[in-house]
């Protein structure tokens, strides 16, 4: 998409350049203007889709030029940049034909949300639309690191799904650990610090790279670093990743601060991680309170339950009276084939394919993907060869 910024403001032009450059597939600004008579005098020679008025200089916005502007653009939908909101200003800009007008400073989420209006009256389909998935421990040791990179994995070799696990512990994170061995060049808070070149192809080249069609941002080595990512950042990483990958995944940590909640309100679900024991349930209701207190919907949040035994004296039905939310899944206590696939760093699911873990991974991606029954049993014969 191609646009034409009119405004005197050059740190405008480069805010809205970067934020342009990172939208799938990339706005471009072919120029600038200084005024609307600028504009009209100074015609651009190449189709343009969009026009952005910068209406924040004190001059009045003349709804003559304005709608002179848009019979020389007939094609480009006009958005209105303002700081300070005046009725008769707004009733101008409508009048006029302007159908976005957004508030400086620019909120880069807002910005987006109307390109994405823009971009779908223009009729530009996106190349994909991603579901996130957050995975939340409730507890240290939960084993949420585990379930969520052993299942990225299960969703790109049995689902055929292009997947990508961001890494989003602040300190000491080491998801890319579990599942290979391969020691990551760029890391999220690298990737915050060149968030201006971001594009898919930049993304991809960050990744720990598990299969072809499973990558992985890895967290900060440094915890230092950890504070270069922004909440800004995690929005912009998060629509270039949406855009090209099937499944988004991310390892949240315990954490609850700037970053994560940025992260947990674009996501569509999240998996609280939590073995069934008192401490373990005690933290969840914390975790849930927080989340109810956020205003996240409760049926976009699903519990899963590590090393679930049969037999024990605190049951499944024990933990939904005590948190008021379902139980989406169990993974079994399988002590031997977990501990060995952490310490090679290997997939459980190819370490031991045979094992109850492996099989649990693939019911889980039987349950996201919602395939029908004589679909998923594809997945467990590709798995067990035929005799799940």
């Amino acid at each position: 998409m191609r646009a034409l910024l009119i405004s005197r403001d050059g740190q405008l032009y480069s805010e809205i350049a970067s934020q342009g450059a990172a939208r799938v597939p990339p706005l471009h600004l072919a120029g600038t203007r200084a005024s609307l008579r600028d504009a009209l005098d100074r015609v651009e020679s190449d189709n343009l889709q969009l026009l952005i008025i910068d209406a924040s200089d004190g001059e009045p916005l003349e709804a003559g030029l304005l709608e002179r502007l848009g019979r020389q653009y007939p094609s480009a939908q006009l958005m209105l940049l303002t700081d300070h909101h005046q009725p008769d200003l707004l009733i101008t800009a409508m009048r006029a034909g302007v159908r976005e007008v957004l508030q400086l400073p620019l909120v880069h989420r807002a910005f987006h949300e109307a390109m994405d209006r823009i971009a779908s009256a223009a009729g530009m389909s996106l190349m994909r639309d991603g579901k996130v998935l957050a995975f939340i421990a409730c507890k240290g040791g939960s084993g949420a690191t585990f379930i969520s990179t052993n299942f990225g994995y299960a969703l790109a070799t049995l689902a055929a799904k292009k997947v990508l696990l961001i890494d989003l512990h602040g300190q000491f994170g080491d998801a890319a650990l579990y599942v290979s061995d391969q020691k990551p060049t760029m890391t999220l808070s690298d990737v915050c610090a060149q968030i201006g070149r971001i594009d898919a192809p930049f993304l991809e080249s960050c990744l720990v790279h598990v299969t072809p069609g499973f990558g992985i941002l890895a967290a900060a080595d440094d915890p230092a670093h950890a504070k270069d990512a922004k909440p800004e950042h995690i929005d912009t990483i998060l629509r270039v990743a949406r855009q090209h990958y099937d499944y988004v995944l991310l390892d949240v940590g315990r954490q609850i601060d700037a970053v994560s909640l940025r992260a947990l309100d674009i996501t569509d679900t999240i998996y609280p991680v939590l073995q069934l024991a008192l401490p373990d349930i005690r933290d969840a209701r914390r975790l849930l309170d927080i989340f109810r207190s956020l205003g996240y919907v409760l049926d976009h949040i699903r519990l899963i339950v590590n090393r679930y035994e049969k037999g024990g004296k605190l049951r499944l039905h024990d933990l939904h009276a005590a948190l008021g939310c379902e139980v989406m899944h169990t993974f079994p206590n399988d002590y031997i084939a977990v501990t060995d696939s952490v310490n090679q760093g290997v997939p459980v699911l190819q370490l031991s394919r045979s094992s109850a873990a492996a099989r649990s991974l693939a019911e889980m991606v039987e349950l996201v993907t919602a395939r029908r029954v004589q679909e998923s049993k594809g997945l467990l014969d590709r798995l067990f060869g035929g005799s799940a």
